[in-house]
């Protein structure tokens, strides 16, 4: 069966010239993927910056940990703790440093440290001099923003934690790690109490003795590449090469998904055409088990020249991925490509087993075929769908809607996340590929309907044509539904899920302008205070902090916490709750969501931002639908500055006074005034800029294959369909009328492929919309219409042109001799 199956793909290179394509390039997908992931994995944290210079910095233990029922567990501190003044005392060489929010008004985000601290990098002195008295600083040349006025002896306002003061520039430094500005050590000293480390130059095992342990919060001793851990990209750099590793995972699974798809279309394509060639084998005594392995002789042989290319090839797209994913900010930009061989390793063997999963199916069909079947004259098929396709199809299905129903019921806030999404989408694609032969003939006879009524008799031969090859037709609209039903189904989705997260967030807010920090720490004290003294409003401030609880007495977990004042926010912000009283909160009490899994009443151990412990009261529960995970006071916020203001209009009060006065208090402080309506459309656009790059990476996937798997199968058919358009050539059609019949053959195709795909993403989406409309009330489902619409103007351009190059190459005059 080996020889016969060498043979086959000798003589019918272009039936399987599809599979080979989509799996060469499948399998150069993993292991690109692949390859990008172990780089985003292997490559080293980036070196020290902002201490690149001192060979010992002592920071204090950032966080917090408690014993719990099986052992030791932490969490990060919200919270810096600071070290002790007593240590910096017992190291009089040391550089004391204080890293505290300082940003020149109007310019970019930026912190403060003490002038001290610049030889740590180091940043030196491009122009001027240190600064020497309180009234001084020194800025970083990142500090400074375009065209602005920051040059030495120049008198800038500088915006802190207290407030905006004017200072003079007495000097200029180097970019360094990040924009600073720089203090004189005693200024800072004032306007940063707090000690966040000590940079020396000193033996390490001394500064070990001296430090000493001081028990679990003792402060840490970091040397080599240690001394990158407080540096200001850290987290940054943390998330990016997180969303490198997320979004080539997605990547390399979808590449598995489309290309068992595309394999298992082809092979199910050319066992449909190849019956009379199975059914032969079968009269002169090959058995149905000959027949399966045959076919899978074909698949393996195949898959081994289509995969060892592709595994080979795929590590040289490996740089080309990283600089895009680097230049769209998802990975570190110092990523090293990794030259790892284990990528392609395991490529070559998934691009075999995509391959014999894909051709199974139409191994066992083919060995069903009966000898008789040889002796038969017409190739209509007999039967659309077998039992087992029956079975898969139904099963995928109401695994899709089990799915969906789960969600809706259980967790109605998960159907938000692309992440949880895609799973269920590629369910829905998978039952309409199965199930399409049942939908084909009612659809084409829906879309054949306006055809049949033009002149002549193209439209009932298209019609016809089509209907009496249901699976066939089914096949070759599979990579349109694919497509376009992914097309839809995932951005449609993630634009609903988008609009159902704004409207989750804008919806209970009832201000008439809030007040928002440009970039960086939040709103300044000086400013609020100044907003508070504003007549005709009320202003109410919400800053962003975190508490800790230990779940389950073993793993301690931290919890976002909007700390407000309770008698102020209730006027600009409707907090939405199932039971108990808003008004009830104090400094003893929190509002809690229900994933907290706590009751009214309930006592709650919590460890706050700075790491201390206490236990506070439940007082009210939110609902499902909030934006929020809970509420404390302003008490449990400690230095965390207001990360918005909400100021509410009082009766009588003049709109545009007040939005004027708001504008003359927020300026020279960092901060800007929007109004309600202005920042709900912003809050949208900031969160779909933050859920596309894996969607556009998956498209772009799934349409290089459907490229391949279109293409492939209008060859196939081309040849397949010779007799016919002989047949019609004979019957007086002239040459354009053929190929105007090939290609109203073709659009109807990708029309039965759309019409199954907007079916299959309808499904999803209003599977989608019962879970969100849960959490964020009646919305509209959002779907990108021009995207869809150019998807499947592709497809069509692609499917004309496939069809009749394919006609004109098949049918073209041969030995010089011409038909009619």
């Amino acid at each position: 069966m080996l020889t016969l199956a060498l043979s086959t793909l000798r003589t019918r290179w272009v039936s399987f010239l599809g599979s080979f394509a989509a799996l060469f390039l499948g399998t150069a997908l993993i292991a690109a993927m692949g390859q990008v992931l172990a780089s985003a994995i292997a490559t080293p944290d980036r070196g020290p910056q902002r201490y690149a210079a001192a060979p010992v910095v002592v920071v204090p233990d950032g966080r917090i940990t408690v014993q719990g029922r099986q052992g030791a567990t932490g969490a990060p501190l919200a919270e810096p703790r600071g070290l002790p003044a007593g240590l910096a005392a017992r190291f009089p060489g040391a550089v004391v440093d204080r890293v505290f929010p300082a940003r020149l008004a109007g310019g970019p985000p930026a912190v403060g440290r003490p002038w001290s601290a610049a030889r740590t990098a180091p940043q030196r002195i491009t122009e001027g001099r240190a600064p020497a008295g309180d009234g001084e600083i020194a800025v970083s040349t990142s500090a400074r923003a375009p065209g602005a006025r920051a040059a030495v002896g120049d008198r800038v306002l500088v915006v802190t934690a207290d407030g905006a003061r004017t200072y003079t520039v007495a000097g200029v430094t180097t970019a360094g790690p990040q924009g600073t500005v720089f203090f004189s050590d005693a200024r800072a000293a004032a306007l940063s109490p707090r000690i966040d480390a000590l940079a020396l130059w000193e033996p390490v095992a001394r500064v070990r003795a001296v430090v000493g342990d001081q028990g679990s919060a003792a402060p840490r001793i970091l040397t080599g590449q240690d001394r990158a851990l407080p540096d200001p990209t850290r987290t940054e750099d943390d998330r990016a090469r997180n969303n490198a590793i997320t979004v080539v995972s997605i990547a390399g699974g979808f590449a598995a998904f489309v290309a068992v798809f595309v394999v298992s279309s082809t092979f199910a394509f050319a066992v449909s055409q190849r019956r009379r060639e199975f059914a032969l084998l079968r009269t002169v005594g090959a058995t149905r088990r000959q027949v399966r392995r045959m076919v899978h002789a074909e698949a393996w042989c195949l898959a081994v020249v289509a995969s060892a290319l592709g595994a080979s090839a795929g590590p040289l797209a490996t740089r080309p991925v990283l600089d895009r994913l680097i230049g769209l900010g998802t990975a570190p930009a110092w990523t090293v490509p990794s030259d790892s061989v284990v990528p392609s390793l395991v490529a070559f063997p998934t691009g075999v087993l995509v391959a014999l999963l894909g051709a199974a199916a139409a191994a066992r069909r083919a060995g069903r075929v009966a000898a008789a079947e040889a002796l038969r004259e017409a190739a209509v098929e007999s039967r659309a769908m077998t039992p087992v396709r029956w079975v898969l199809g139904v099963g995928t299905l109401g695994t899709a809607l089990v799915c969906m129903g789960v969600t809706a019921v259980g967790d109605p806030a998960s159907a938000a996340n692309n992440k949880s999404a895609m799973p269920v989408v590629m369910l829905l694609v998978a039952a309409a590929g199965l199930l399409a032969p049942v939908a084909v003939r009612p659809v084409t006879r829906l879309l054949a309907a306006p055809l049949e009524r033009l002149r002549g008799a193209t439209g009932t031969l298209v019609s016809a044509s089509v209907l009496a090859s249901a699976r066939q037709t089914a096949m070759t609209a599979a990579p349109v539904l694919v497509t376009v039903g992914l097309a839809a189904a995932l951005l449609g989705g993630a634009a609903t899920g988008d609009s159902a997260k704004a409207a989750m967030r804008t919806g209970p807010v009832r201000a008439d302008y809030l007040v928002l920090p440009d970039a960086g720490s939040g709103l300044d004290r000086q400013l609020v205070s100044h907003l508070r003294k504003l007549p005709d409003v009320e202003v109410a401030t919400a800053a962003r902090t975190s508490l800790c609880t230990l779940e389950g007495d073993t793993v301690l977990i931290p919890r976002p916490v909007e700390a407000v004042d309770p008698k102020t926010l209730p006027a600009s912000v409707e907090v939405p709750l199932t039971s108990g009283s808003f008004g009830d909160l104090d400094d003893h009490g929190i509002v809690v969501a229900p994933t907290w899994g706590r009751g009214l009443g309930d006592r709650v151990p919590v460890w706050r931002a700075d790491g201390s412990r206490t236990t506070l009261t439940v007082v009210g529960l939110l609902s499902v639908d909030s934006p929020a995970d809970a509420y404390t006071t302003r008490a449990h916020a400690f230095s965390a500055l207001p990360s918005v203001a909400y100021v509410k209009l009082r009766a009588g009060a003049s709109p545009d006074g007040v939005e004027a006065a708001l504008r003359k208090a927020t300026a020279g402080h960092n901060a800007h005034v929007v109004t309600r309506a202005a920042w709900a459309a912003d809050s949208g656009a900031d969160v779909r800029s933050a859920s596309r790059i894996g969607l556009l990476v998956v498209l772009a996937i799934v349409l290089a294959f459907t490229t391949i798997a279109l293409v492939n199968t209008v060859l196939m058919a081309a040849a397949d369909r010779a007799p016919e358009r002989r047949a019609l050539r004979l019957l007086g059609a002239r040459r354009a009328q053929v190929l105007r019949f090939v290609a109203a053959e073709a659009l109807l195709v990708v029309g039965i492929g759309t019409v199954l795909a907007g079916g299959t993403a309808a499904i999803g989406l209003a599977g989608l919309w019962v879970s969100l409309a849960q959490i964020a009330g009646p919305l509209g489902i959002s779907l990108p219409w021009a995207t869809v619409a150019a998807v499947v103007a592709g497809c069509a351009l692609l499917a004309v042109l496939a069809s009749v190059g394919a006609a004109l190459l098949a049918d073209r005059p041969r030995g010089g001799r011409a038909h009619g």
